[in-house]
């Protein structure tokens, strides 16, 4: 069973309701299998306050809201590596914790085919707000969970991307994303086919240039730890079992590329 703690959330939040709080939670706090597990894009929830942002209900649960499949793959990657899992609980049409604050599509007026309404002309005010009750209390857990124990961990984000996007059809089915510290990465890439028959691809169907590494950055970079993204195309992430199915595989393919790391000394920046 996994615990949860929640992020510390202000009681005078404008934004979220008292019902709506915390903005993210950690799962499995005090696993000590030395990965730290992040999804930004947990959630499809929009705060009541938000209107829905002004979007149909197709829109709302579409993969532009959040990554589908991607937080069960992560729970069940929680359970295998008994890492915590640090979520945020809100939509990334609402903040994208994978963005900082002065990136356009950290509160995207559009995303994918869908236009955003209630994020067209956003004051100051209005995008300050979702920064601090949003983006600030993820920001703060994952630092609060990365420094909780006395070893660096490894730190793994966790995606899922469309098989088609804007009419193309992807082939890549697992993506191993990386920013300048390819490490994990290529650990990772060069023991792909002792893992998985699945097409695995580098930086694929997103990179650095698209600004989808900004939590490796901001966490993994700064801190000299072992990181990777890992995308995994949702339509392979459609059950319970295929999930937990997925992070068993994941999770063999991430512990044996971190034990080649430590055996070849190339674990420590």
């Amino acid at each position: 069973m996994l615990h949860m703690i929640p992020a510390a959330d202000s009681s005078s939040s404008s934004l979220l309701a008292e019902d709506e709080r915390p903005a993210a939670h950690v799962l499995n706090p005090d696993g000590g299998g030395g990965v730290v597990l992040v999804c930004e894009h947990a959630s499809r929830f929009i705060p009541a306050a938000l209107n829905g942002l002004g979007l149909d209900a197709e829109a709302r649960a579409s993969h532009a809201a959040w990554d589908i499949g991607a937080l069960d793959l992560a729970r069940a990657l929680s359970q295998e590596l008994d890492a915590p899992l640090v979520a945020s609980r809100i939509s990334r049409l609402v903040y994208d914790c994978n963005r900082p604050p002065d990136a356009p599509d950290a509160m995207p007026a559009r995303s994918e085919r869908f236009t955003v309404p209630g994020n067209a002309d956003l004051t100051p005010a209005e995008r300050a707000a979702r920064v601090r009750e949003v983006f600030e209390p993820f920001l703060a857990l994952l630092s609060q969970t990365l420094e909780r124990g006395t070893a660096a961990p490894v730190l793994v984000t966790v995606h899922s991307f469309t098989p088609v996007y804007l009419g193309r059809r992807r082939e890549v089915q697992i993506g191993i994303l990386h920013d300048s510290d390819s490490r994990l990465a290529d650990a990772m890439l060069a023991g792909a086919a002792r893992h998985t028959r699945l097409r695995v691809g580098r930086n694929d169907p997103y990179g650095p240039e698209d600004g989808v590494t900004y939590t490796l950055r901001r966490h993994g970079l700064e801190r000299g730890l072992l990181n990777v993204m890992i995308e995994v195309r949702n339509d392979l992430l459609g059950s319970a079992a295929a999930c937990g199915e997925m992070a068993a595989m994941l999770a063999g393919w991430l512990r044996e590329a971190t034990q080649r790391l430590e055996k070849k000394g190339e674990a420590s920046a």
